[in-house]
């Protein structure tokens, strides 16, 4: 019998080029918006960057990075002495991750990993709005 451990699992979890990531990059590209990856030279190495925009967005993972009042953000009943440290660590190093770019100059945009898996119209929606496009049904009246 093969016994997988934690560390087994943890080492799989990845860091860059997720699901939810790759939603939020197939929206952005399919609404005109250009942008970079992974850029190591911000802070924090955001998920997207759009630097037209002056924007980046991070998408965070509801569990990691502990979504408010998100089902998906549950906590552990095991080992809650090892869990709530990491948890807290992850959500003040997003806030001081974000604090630096803004006060470099961007703005910063958070999507959690709920808002790909569910209504994707209304992440569209969103999106739209924070970069000033038309909405969708103004969009298609356009079209010719």
């Amino acid at each position: 019998m093969l016994m997988v451990t934690r560390s087994d699992i943890m080492r799989a979890v990845k860091r860059a080029h997720t699901g939810p990531e790759v939603a939020v990059r197939k929206l952005l590209h399919s609404l005109g918006l250009r942008f970079r990856l992974h850029r190591k030279a911000l802070p924090g190495s955001p998920d997207i960057v759009l630097p037209k925009h002056r924007t980046v967005i991070f998408v965070h993972g509801c569990f990691w990075h502990r979504h408010p009042g998100c089902r998906y953000a549950s906590t552990p009943k095991t080992r809650q002495d090892y869990w709530l440290p990491k948890f807290a660590a992850n959500v003040e190093r997003d806030a001081r991750k974000s604090s630096q770019l803004k006060e470099l100059g961007w703005r910063v945009l958070v999507v959690w990993e709920c808002e790909t898996r569910n209504d994707k119209g209304t992440l569209e929606a969103r999106l739209r709005r924070e970069f000033g496009l038309p909405d969708s049904a103004a969009a298609s009246l356009r079209t010719p």
